[in-house]
């Protein structure tokens, strides 16, 4: 199981903050890096600085060597599926042939409002997300003069250069709906499962399999990975400190244990032996690729740790 880390880079972090983590996980071997993709910062204050992914990704893509690079995920109301799929060749082009392109439907309603973006229902959202990725796989890999008709888009006469080689990996993914499920069994190279115990993501995975077997393809070639949480450090008062520089950060009270006994059972939480056992645990579900969030990227101590476990997996 491979590791890759997620950063929330809608929280107040400047492009060379980004970067740095970057470079700090492909100097420790971890072997993907994503962002989020938010105009709106949150949680916490909504007024702090944020960045757009898809041009943070583009400079770090110039800035590294190895690692992989990606979203997780973008909104599918944020760009016109000709748009993100011209993105997405271009920053493959930069990165050399190692992003990951995530699609999904968006969820944060507040700064779609904000920044002039559609939010119609999820219903409406989840045909959007199908037609774009109907779209986006015909502009790379269709022939000249392919068309597509449907309902929220329509493309005509279809001519894009250049073709990307190869193909972008595409993650979907979520709660793991059935809808969501047919997707990813669709059109997509991966599925992500969102905020779930390994127990749940055991389950979700066969799910998943059966979804595949009914629509006619081979489980075994749609990979699936888990996103998870992790406060983690190399003593108990070492992750109890950044969880309270973490809630701090956001503007959460209370005490630390208790923001985080909700989350115990799907995060990476506590010491290093703690960490480990649910690393594992998410391994033996089947999972190919373990997405965890580094929630204070200005902190490379967890990345050095994360990095240190997944050689003892």
């Amino acid at each position: 199981m491979q590791i890759a880390v997620v950063i929330e880079g809608q929280m107040n972090l400047s492009y060379g903050q980004q970067l740095a983590a970057a470079r700090r996980a492909e100097a420790v071997g971890i072997s993907g890096f994503f962002r989020t993709d938010h105009y709106e910062s949150f949680p916490g204050s909504a007024d702090q600085a944020t960045t757009d992914a898809w041009s943070v990704l583009a400079g770090i893509a110039r800035e590294t060597k190895s690692i992989t690079l990606g979203t997780l995920v973008s909104p599918v109301t944020f760009r016109a599926p000709g748009e993100f799929a011209k993105v997405v060749t271009t920053v493959q082009e930069m990165a050399g042939r190692r992003l990951h392109a995530g699609l999904g439907t968006g969820w944060h309603e507040s700064e779609h409002r904000r920044y002039g973006f559609p939010f119609p229902e999820m219903g409406t959202r989840a045909e959007m997300l199908e037609e774009q990725l109907e779209i986006v796989r015909g502009l790379w890999a269709g022939p000249d003069g392919w068309s597509f008709s449907g309902k929220h888009y329509s493309v005509s006469d279809a001519l894009f250069r250049p073709k990307p080689s190869p193909v972008p990996w595409i993650i979907t993914g979520g709660e793991g709906s059935p809808r969501g499920m047919r997707i990813a069994a669709k059109y997509s190279d991966e599925f992500n499962l969102t905020s779930s115990t390994p127990a749940t993501a055991r389950e979700k995975f066969a799910q998943l399999d059966a979804t595949c077997a009914a629509t006619g393809r081979a489980p075994e070639s749609l990979a699936r990975s888990a996103m998870t949480g992790a406060m983690i450090g190399r003593t108990e008062a070492e992750y109890l400190e950044k969880i309270s520089t973490f809630m701090s950060r956001i503007g959460a009270a209370g005490d630390p244990e208790e923001y985080l006994a909700p989350r115990r059972a799907r995060w990476l939480v506590g010491t290093p032996d703690q960490a480990l056992a649910q690393m594992r645990a998410f391994r033996d579900t089947g999972a190919s690729r373990l997405m965890v969030q580094h929630m204070d990227p200005t902190e490379t101590a967890s990345l050095d740790l994360l990095a240190e476990l997944h050689a003892q997996l």
